[in-house]
């Protein structure tokens, strides 16, 4: 495995690139050449291509030996046309035999925690069932559904991770606390799952070196929080107000439809097959372990 194909080259991406070019030649997909010197200057070589434009991808076909997919669904309808173009072009063999293109032997998808739906609190394992209730949440239900079933079919080892919310020193919701936005009242709040985005990078990696055929992996920290003592925990660290607290029922016209289908489901991951399967040891195994790091980073700026 000597070439790496990632697409969707946003943030996770940016983070995983220097460590994935230590080892590989890494390739990133991207849509807007304007991007380029960015990917270069990372450590990949660019290249153009539009998921939602199937014909634009015929330069990844074979491309890669390994491939890892960070995007993101359409916005609109039930199904993830994007991740159908990509593995309809990984599936594309060349008609000359000189360069006839071959399948990558790896994929790493990044889902999300929202394929469970609300679990009422409960703590959850890998093997829970699926039960998305949001747009977003079932595009990405149906895209592990088509990485699964083209996996099995033409024997590429793919691995899943469903990831919650991931979160950074330059990822936090600062802005939000700076405004006042409110969050529920404790007795009715929702349990909330976190990842460092740089922990996201390394899992990936970890993936792509330990996954196991068609296995799911929860990457979450060990934080135990409700989304109110979250907002609270990172008011506190920056000196802001904490958020006022409302009821779920005063929540329905004071928040966003998007905050409210995160406030609406709640549930506890387990990180276990992670560690144990993956070997990962996690730099910021808690929330209050990247809040204590970014407030250590600024002492010297203080002074």
């Amino acid at each position: 495995m000597n070439r790496i194909l990632i697409v969707g080259s946003g943030d996770v991406a940016m983070r995983a690139i220097p460590l994935l070019s230590r080892r590989y030649q890494v390739y990133a997909l991207a849509r807007n050449p304007e991007y380029f010197e960015k990917l270069r200057a990372a450590g990949s070589m660019p290249v153009l291509g539009d998921l939602d434009d199937r014909t634009s991808l015929s330069r990844i076909a074979g491309l890669a030996d390994a491939v890892l997919h960070f995007a993101p669904p359409p916005n609109i309808g039930m199904r993830d046309t994007r991740t159908r173009n990509l593995l309809t072009t990984l599936s594309l063999t060349s008609l000359r035999q000189a360069r006839r293109r071959t399948l990558p032997k790896r994929m790493i998808y990044i889902s999300t925690s929202g394929v469970y739906g609300d679990c009422q609190g409960a703590m959850v394992d890998e093997t829970h069932k699926l039960a998305a209730t949001s747009p977003r949440s079932q595009r990405r239900m149906d895209a592990e559904i088509q990485i699964r079933h083209w996996a099995r079919r033409n024997r590429v080892n793919a691995s899943i991770l469903r990831v919650p919310g991931i979160y950074a020193a330059d990822r936090l919701p600062v802005s939000r606390l700076q405004k006042g936005a409110p969050a529920i009242i404790a007795s009715e709040d929702s349990y909330t799952n976190h990842i460092n985005a740089d922990d996201l990078a390394r899992i990936c990696l970890a993936a792509l070196l330990r996954g196991k055929p068609c296995r799911v992996y929860h990457t979450s920290d060990d934080s135990d929080l409700k989304m109110g003592e979250y907002f609270d925990c990172v008011a506190d660290a920056f000196g802001l107000p904490r958020a006022p607290r409302i009821s779920r029922e005063e929540a329905q016209s004071a928040l966003s439809p998007m905050m409210l289908s995160f406030m609406n489901e709640s549930r506890r991951m387990s990180n276990q097959r992670m560690k144990r399967e993956l070997k990962v040891k996690l730099r910021y195994p808690t929330v209050a372990d990247t809040l204590a790091a970014i407030k250590l980073a600024d002492v010297p700026a203080s002074r």
